[in-house]
């Protein structure tokens, strides 16, 4: 049996269904008469059990046809997204109906144009089908387009509302007519989840629809000539900055080179442009090539050249010894010269308690237990985590960086491109970019490192080797460089990374390693005597994983 079948008469008969519901609710505002009420929440439980039915469908033919692609897969996954919004519109029209009981005068809607939002629902379902089952991306749009439309009509009915509530005293009608005018836009939501839903069926990638928008309107502005049905668009570089990164190819040509977009908040879109062309000014060929940038209100997209190759963080899990001793001195070489070129005798405040205080609230959300609070015991009074950072930063305002380099300012291990063929190393995600003090990429580097999940075999052999040595070359660069606060600073950097790195960690052995070893060296540097940070030394065992 086809994994469709009968998937596509069950959603039509879903639609027909409920577009009855939204027009009989129509009928209820124009008429409110009881047999109109009685007709659409009597239909609401045999919309929910045609919701059941094709969930139930979605779920067996997932589990059933082993042999389905990911086209396949993605399309179930669609059909189910869209019943279940179906099925909240219908209990939007059931709300609606039970609305109109608080009506002192069946005639109050009339002064209002409700009409206009039933022509944009009505419309958007009646293509809802064709959209589905044809890949119809433009019909996919008008549907998500539907939501904007209801937005606009809903803000319109709000204001006139909101107006006539601070001179009137029909307060009851009113509150009852923005409660309906309030149900109809969620419908409003429901249609763009299905117009998205739809978009996620063809496109292979769940994109809000001003991300699909963005997609396409970057795409035309390079010239791609080829309808959208046919991009591949797979998700990679994971990120927590809040932007979407993804890898763009016409799937007809699998040898064509692809390139990567990526959408996100104006202000790091633009940064990350600008940074991209300053590394193109200070080593040529290091970041990918911008081909398209579009703005918007507040987001922005850009396409950025694909570059081939893998993160060193894959190195790091390849047995191969060549490859990971060719990729760590590919990646101190280029690091070196970057530094030494860039390097700017301008002494340069640290900051990386400053820094750990902005994060501390999302490490204490994800693992409250670190936030010790201030106590008292007997006569002693006994700091609280907070407090022993404030400590921490007022310890560091006498710390300075003899000079500043320009730094990737997100130096973790994903965020190094090696490419084998070529001989070189890549940097992406440099929004953070800027002239700052070399230990911050420094301690970033060797804290994405040990914060690898993998506690044991090969794969930490290497995490620890590669610390080692990237230690070492620090240490080299600071004492060819006459840099004498450099331990300190490092401190302050590792105590930063290893702590704000719990908030990424679920694991509590591996979390509490992670905190205890930056609250350790909190310790060292506290007790350490004032004024004397030549003598400073941070431990090597500091990032060599043993145990828990």
């Amino acid at each position: 049996m086809h994994a469709f079948e009968g998937l596509e008469q069950k959603i039509q008969f879903m639609v027909l269904e409920v577009s009855k519901q939204v027009d009989e609710t129509l009928k209820i505002l124009i008429t409110p008469e009881e047999d109109h009420i009685e007709n659409v929440t009597s239909r609401d439980d045999y919309i929910d059990n045609f919701k059941s039915v094709i969930e139930n469908t979605c779920f067996s033919r997932l589990e059933s046809h082993s042999y389905l692609d990911k086209k396949g897969i993605d399309f179930i996954r669609a059909v189910n997204i869209i019943s279940n919004n179906l099925e909240r519109i219908s209990d939007f029209c059931v709300d609606i109906a039970r609305q109109v009981h608080y009506l002192s005068q069946v005639n109050f809607l009339d002064q209002y144009e409700y009409r206009p939002f039933f022509r944009q629902i009505l419309g958007a379902l009646d293509i809802l089908v064709r959209a589905l089952f044809h890949r119809d991306l433009s019909l996919a749009l008008r549907i998500c387009r539907a939501e904007f439309m209801l937005d606009k009509l809903y803000k319109h009915s709000f204001e006139k509302i909101i107006e006539q509530l601070e001179n009137t005293r029909e307060a009851r009608n009113l509150i009852t007519t923005l409660f309906i005018f309030r149900y109809l836009e969620r419908m409003g939501d429901s249609l763009l989840n299905i117009g998205e839903a739809i978009i996620f069926s063809v496109v292979g990638e769940k994109l809000k629809i001003n991300q699909y928008q963005a997609l396409r309107d970057s795409l035309d502005s390079l010239g791609f000539d080829l309808p959208m049905r046919d991009v591949d668009f797979e998700s990679i570089w994971g990120t927590r900055s809040g932007c979407r990164i993804g890898k763009v190819s016409n799937e007809g040509q699998g040898s064509a080179r692809g390139v990567i977009f990526k959408e996100g908040k104006l202000n790091k879109i633009l940064q990350e442009k600008a940074n991209i062309q300053s590394w193109e000014n200070i080593f040529p060929g290091l970041t990918p090539r911008v081909f398209g940038f579009q703005e918007g209100h507040d987001n922005a997209s850009i396409l950025l050249e694909f570059l081939g190759g893998c993160t060193f963080q894959e190195v790091l899990f390849n047995d191969d010894k060549d490859i990971l001793e060719n990729a760590f001195f590919l990646t101190q070489e280029t690091t070196a010269m970057i530094w030494q070129k860039t390097l700017k005798m301008e002494p340069r405040q640290s900051t990386f308690i400053t820094q750990l205080i902005s994060r501390a609230e999302d490490v204490f959300v994800t693992h409250p237990d670190l936030n010790a609070p201030r106590v008292r015991f007997c006569d002693l009074e006994l700091f609280s985590t907070m407090d022993a950072f404030e400590q921490l930063r007022l310890i560091e305002r006498d710390l300075q960086a003899p000079f500043t380099v320009f730094i990737h300012g997100d130096y973790n291990i994903n965020n190094i491109i090696y490419n084998q063929k070529e001989q070189r190393m890549h940097y992406i995600d440099v929004h953070r970019s800027k002239d700052d003090d070399y230990v911050q990429d420094l301690s970033v580097f060797l804290v994405s490192n040990f914060r690898v999940p993998i506690f044991e075999g090969m794969v930490r052999d290497n995490l620890n080797e590669v610390n080692s040595r990237f230690l070492r070359f620090g240490r080299q660069f600071a004492q060819d460089h006459d840099d004498r606060t450099f331990e300190a600073r490092l401190a302050f950097g590792l105590i930063r990374s290893f702590i704000t790195s719990a908030r990424f960690e679920l694991n509590q052995d591996f979390t509490q390693s992670l905190f205890s070893r930056g609250m350790y060296l909190a310790e060292k540097i506290s007790s350490h005597p004032g004024g004397s940070w030549e003598s400073f030394v941070v431990p090597d065992e500091i990032l060599r994983y043993t145990h828990f």
